[in-house]
């Protein structure tokens, strides 16, 4: 169950395969909701069952699919999850889901959860397919916590909207980045994580 084949569909997206900072994937919502660490990690963990799920439930379905329809049901599956997972926030977390606004929605048309779908739920059993989707979300959502992080942090001076900051920096001169709360910040950000990731991880520089 937990071969090393499969330990790998959990481990690789967070580093070599990661979906943001490797392949270049879902990275709007980087941009639009990392500005608050909150939001962040309810989105992150929003995408982890969305596509954990949907990843299991195509794979149940793959021999039973028609291929020229396939896309439509993998969205139809998608859609699904989405409107319960915006249920639930806005049944129990609703000044979150307010803040999340359409992201939420925007979760049916992510890139990185469609590719999964059509590249590993099609082609393979449910168990490999809900460590894949595990995996995958992990990976997206991991930067985009780090990312909400140090926005949060470097631009409003709190973390889950709690004061972090001495009162006493503030006195002395120190004011909180305004640029950080700006949507390019989380483009500078994950450059600096992209940077840090290949500066230790050689393989994944492409050959010029």
């Amino acid at each position: 169950m937990f071969s090393r084949k499969n330990l790998n569909l959990l481990a690789d997206p967070i580093n070599k395969t990661n979906p943001i900072t490797v392949q270049v994937l879902g990275i709007c919502s980087a941009l639009a909701v990392t500005v608050k660490l909150q939001p962040s990690v309810i989105l992150a963990v929003s995408v982890v069952f969305v596509l954990a799920v949907s990843n299991v439930i195509i794979s149940l379905l793959r021999n039973g699919i028609p291929k020229r329809i396939r896309i439509i049901v993998q969205l139809v599956v998608i859609s699904a999850l989405v409107i319960i997972v915006d249920l639930v926030l806005k049944a129990f977390l609703f000044d979150v889901s307010k803040q999340l606004s359409i992201f939420v929605g925007l979760i049916i048309t992510n890139c990185a959860i469609l590719g999964r779908l059509e590249a590993f739920g099609l082609a393979n059993k449910p168990w490999p397919s809900f460590l894949d989707g595990v995996g995958n979300a992990a990976g997206y959502g991991i930067i985009m916590i780090i990312v909400g992080f140090f926005r949060e942090l470097l631009g409003s001076g709190t973390l889950w909207d709690i004061p972090v900051v001495p009162q006493a920096l503030y006195d002395l001169g120190y004011s909180d980045n305004g640029l950080m709360i700006l949507p390019p910040a989380a483009l500078f950000v994950v450059g600096l994580i992209i940077w840090a990731q290949r500066s230790k991880n050689k393989e994944l520089i492409e050959d010029k």
